[in-house]
């Protein structure tokens, strides 16, 4: 049987656990963002896993306690759980710098194979962490009778814990402090309330703590070094892993893992070639003209670094009025730090695209959707359900653009996005980046022709929007969208399996 003071601690350890159990699976997730992003699948993985984790751990705590039922080994549990997830962070590093190489060198192998390393690593303390609530109600059990009191208290204090192991990593630690040292916490937390457990027999399990600590000491300073050029800054944000990165004379904006360049500013030349060029000749898409186009009121939904947003003002001055909205406010904050965002027609506001959309009634000339710049796109802003509430906050003649990743040859989701495009916008055209894997999805409020649109790019003639809209006529290929396939709703956008299978056929096609 426990000790008194054994037993004092059994019911903090159970909170202490239920607390880790959770901040260990949200901390895993962010571990593994900046290298595997955050798709549904990551997500998948990691929480099914860490189920299978607990389950395991549940069976073994049950018949450990059973053959051992003594205070002093579960405590020994609990602090090898500990200790391994304070030295997680530490281990996990060059694992993950191997699936970084495992990415650019289009390895499916070393990638998937550095993913289960890394989601294996969680196994030992989470199954440890699983051994806890029945390891405690056997040792708290005092009658038969009241059996079903003692399990309801432990798995009611387990779950307490979970909830704020749920709520402190995401709302304090990995926002202020980061990933890594939010690890480091919980493992810590877990070491001392086990020494305390087993103090003063087991003086050695103290050690434990000194060694997460030291772990701690010696993380290395940086969360994941560039992948190209030199790194100027790095954040954990509550949405991101943010990096900013020089190349040359560009900055760009790098998110998660890192496999899209979200915003770029070059000090010693205004055009990009990139597809932030292309959304300045978005009001041509539109009937005939007999004068130059020139907008007056443009939303961006997915501000990023705002490069979208200065080539506007350059193209057209500052009397164009342009709000910007982006989730991330820690992205805002970059986008003026890095990317000169100071032009003062460019409003930014933090907030999710869609929810804004649905509480405000301005009307705009234009409408650029760049939240498709990344990799995982949210599902919810690809649907026809929000393309429709985009088209009723345009002016009569007013223009949606998509900004839509592909390979040099495979477009389904230029397919998948232009469909559902065509089933809200009467026109959609379609124009090719052509040194990035991007292209521009058009879609006119108003019936349009192809030569209407080559018709308002001919009469453009300020510098920045002329050069524009020649390179997309001779280099873009401009043409009006043939895709009229499966339409995205808010029931069932499969946009993230689509990627995944667009981004695995790429690289086992290497």
């Amino acid at each position: 049987m426990p000790t008194k003071l054994s037993r004092r601690i059994l019911l903090p350890l159970v909170f202490v656990s239920g607390m880790a159990s959770l901040g260990v699976e949200f901390g895993a997730s962010r571990l593994l963002a900046p290298y595997f992003g955050t798709s549904l699948y990551v997500w998948g993985v990691l929480i099914g896993l860490v189920l299978v984790y607990l389950s395991a751990g549940y069976v073994i705590g049950g018949r450990l306690a059973d053959r051992h039922p003594r205070a002093e080994v579960l405590y020994q549990l609990t602090a090898w759980a500990g200790l391994w997830i304070g030295l997680i962070p530490l281990v996990s590093y060059p694992i993950l710098l191997a699936s970084q190489q495992g990415f650019k060198e289009l390895s499916v192998g070393l990638v998937a194979g550095t993913l289960l390393a890394v989601v294996l690593l969680f196994a030992v303390p989470i199954v440890l962490l699983g051994c806890v609530s029945p390891f405690a109600i056997r040792l708290l059990l005092k009658d038969v009778e009241t059996g079903g009191n003692t399990a309801g208290r432990v798995y009611a204090l387990s779950t307490a814990g979970s909830i704020l192991g749920t709520f402190l990593p995401v709302f304090w630690f990995i926002p202020t402090y980061g990933t890594r040292p939010t690890l480091e916490g919980f493992g810590l937390a877990l070491v001392v309330v086990s020494v305390i457990g087993l103090w003063p027999r087991r003086r050695l399990y103290a050690a434990f703590a000194l060694a997460v600590i030291l772990a701690w000491v010696l993380l290395p300073s940086g969360i994941k070094p560039p992948q190209v050029g030199k790194l100027l800054y790095e954040k954990e944000s509550a949405y991101h892993y943010i990096q900013v990165v020089q190349v040359g004379t560009k900055t760009e904006l790098i998110l998660n893992e890192g496999q899209a360049v979200h915003s770029i500013y070059d000090s010693q030349d205004l055009l990009t070639r990139g597809p932030w060029d292309y959304m300045v000749i978005a009001d041509a898409f539109k009937p005939a003209q007999t004068t130059e186009p020139q907008p007056q009121s443009v939303a961006i939904l997915g501000l990023a670094g705002g490069t979208s947003a200065r080539q506007y003002t350059a193209a057209y001055g500052t009397q164009v009025q342009i709000t910007g909205v982006e989730i991330d406010p820690e992205i805002i904050d970059v986008a003026h730090r890095y990317f000169h965002l100071d032009e003062p027609n460019v409003h930014a506001v933090a907030s999710d695209a869609r929810y804004w959309l649905n509480t405000q009634a301005g009307k705009y000339d234009v409408v650029i959707m760049d939240a498709y710049r990344q990799p995982y796109i949210p599902f919810h802003l690809t649907t026809r359900e929000f393309f429709t509430e985009v088209r009723s906050h345009l002016t009569p003649g007013g223009v949606a653009v998509v900004n839509a990743g592909r390979t040099a040859t495979d477009y389904r989701l230029v397919d998948a996005i232009a469909s559902t495009m065509a089933a809200v916008y009467p026109s959609v055209f379609l124009v090719d980046v052509p040194e990035f894997a991007n292209t521009l999805v058009y879609g006119s409020t108003q019936p349009t022709t192809i030569d209407d649109v080559k018709h308002n790019l001919g009469l453009i003639t300020r510098p920045v929007a002329s050069t524009v809209a020649a390179s997309a006529i001779s280099e873009g290929d401009l043409r009006v969208s043939p895709y009229h396939g499966q339409v995205y709703t808010d029931d069932l956008a499969p946009v993230e399996r689509l990627i995944d299978q667009i981004i695995f056929s790429y690289a086992t096609s290497k």
